[in-house]
């Protein structure tokens, strides 16, 4: 990739349209008269896991969002399966779990109670597999404590819990680790690792070295190389 804001990654090359989960076709974002990235093209595979990188105000989110379709300020094609997203658009956010900055958890609600309806959303789950996900991110006795009373690393743990309870296929995560501790963090890059070994896809913004049993693409929004 170059560093003019004319960006092309190259997992593109590496990954034929037919091979193609999510393919991101001639992106191009500006915000406040800056462009954020130009004929920006990757595209992400089956059993793929992504890192997106960049510095402070390159458009790491703002490249999550659009995706997702939470912005739609931006210039160029998203396909999903081989068709635009825009043409599928309930098909496509079925198969997606994002989560963001804020972590989308209800602090008047228990962890359990969260899972509860963030489960209900798409397919029910009984409670021995919200508990045994709970129990996965190290929350195992906080399972009817109200939310508020937990602090935010485990506010973030209950988030990712959902990880667990979601039939998704592509995981988009903004900044996933922020307020995780060591065991947090060790437990959801294992998270990553099984779900791309089982077939899954995952687009991750991280500052954070992924310690991962599997490959890692890299898509620098900087235009500059990373050390590997």
């Amino acid at each position: 990739m170059t560093s003019d804001n004319s960006q092309r990654s190259t997992i593109a090359d590496a990954t034929s349209d037919a091979d193609a989960l999510l393919r991101v076709h001639s992106l191009y974002c500006e915000r406040d008269e800056r462009i954020l990235f130009s004929d920006l093209t990757f595209s992400l595979a089956a059993g793929q896991l992504m890192q997106v990188l960049g510095s402070n105000g390159s458009g790491k989110t703002t490249l999550l969002r659009i995706i997702c379709g939470l912005n739609d300020s931006f210039e160029g094609d998203i396909y999903w399966r081989g068709a635009l997203v825009r043409d599928q658009r309930e098909s496509f956010l079925a198969s997606l779990l994002y989560i963001g900055h804020r972590v989308g958890v209800n602090r008047i609600l228990t962890p359990r109670e969260n899972l509860r309806w963030s489960a209900s959303l798409h397919t029910p789950v009984d409670d021995s597999r919200i508990n045994a996900a709970l129990a996965r991110v190290g929350l195992k006795a906080y399972e009817d404590i109200p939310c508020r009373n937990l602090s935010a690393g485990q506010n973030q743990r209950v988030s990712l819990a959902r990880l667990l309870i979601s039939p998704a296929t592509l995981w988009i995560l903004d900044e996933p680790f922020t307020t995780l501790d060591v065991y947090g963090v060790r437990e959801l890059e294992l998270l990553l690792a099984e779900h791309v070994a089982h077939g899954g896809s995952a687009l991750v913004t991280t500052h954070h070295r992924l310690n991962v049993p599997c490959a890692v693409e890299r898509l620098n929004l900087d235009g500059v190389e990373q050390p590997s």
